[in-house]
């Protein structure tokens, strides 16, 4: 084992840790007809808790060697989402907080988009998708932030620019669960922008008529 041949190595525990955090959830991500489920959506009566447990053990004895490292913070993360077992929410604040000493650590774009994906928690969708946007010309071909930049803007109720970005989304990827997801929600924003033209428009009628009356 890693752990055996390195075992005052802190990235190395916290490496395993991390792999056994994301390993937890792997019965959640797919449901009974093998649709995508996105983390948030997971049922945690499927999260493996005996290997959340071994993690956590795990990047406890990182932290006691002191060397922080990039391995140590992403498991440290999963840990913070990890508590919705428990307490019914991940613990936001802390993910934000450890997504930037992870930005600072590697200087690394795809942890800022990770970290807006936080900030919207914290913050809300403006503050997130203004945190997209800052990144979003590093990562133009970058899956994951045509899909975030979709939610989001589907949030703020900008959702002829959310159906362009599902779009975008669906186009960088092969997964087929995953474009079955994005279609489901573009098809939700276009039935909201249905509905907001027959409203808009049925005002419209009634605002005339008042007016001929």
């Amino acid at each position: 084992m890693l752990t055996g041949e390195l075992p005052q190595e802190a990235e190395a525990l916290g490496l395993l840790a991390l792999m056994l955090h994301v390993e937890a959830r792997r019965p959640a991500r797919r449901d009974g007809e093998g649709h995508y489920v996105p983390l948030s959506a997971q049922a945690v009566t499927l999260w493996r808790a005996d290997r959340q447990a071994e993690a956590e053990q795990l990047l406890r004895a990182a932290q006691k060697l002191k060397q922080v490292g990039r391995f140590q913070l992403e498991a440290a993360i999963q840990s913070a989402h990890a508590v919705r077992a428990y307490t019914g929410a991940a613990d936001w604040p802390a993910i934000l907080a450890l997504y930037d000493a992870l930005a600072a650590l590697t200087g690394s774009d795809v942890t800022r988009l990770n970290r807006a994906a936080a900030l919207v928690h914290v913050a809300g969708p403006a503050a997130a998708l203004d945190a997209v946007m800052a990144v979003a010309p590093a990562l133009e071909a970058y899956q994951p932030l045509w899909a975030l930049k979709a939610n989001l803007l589907a949030a703020l109720g900008r959702r002829c620019e959310a159906q362009a970005a599902f779009d975008r989304a669906m186009a960088l990827t092969d997964d087929i669960a995953l474009i079955a997801y994005l279609s489901a929600e573009r098809d939700a924003c276009s039935e909201c922008v249905a509905r907001q033209r027959l409203i808009a428009g049925a005002e419209a009628t009634s605002d005339f008529n008042q007016g001929v009356g």
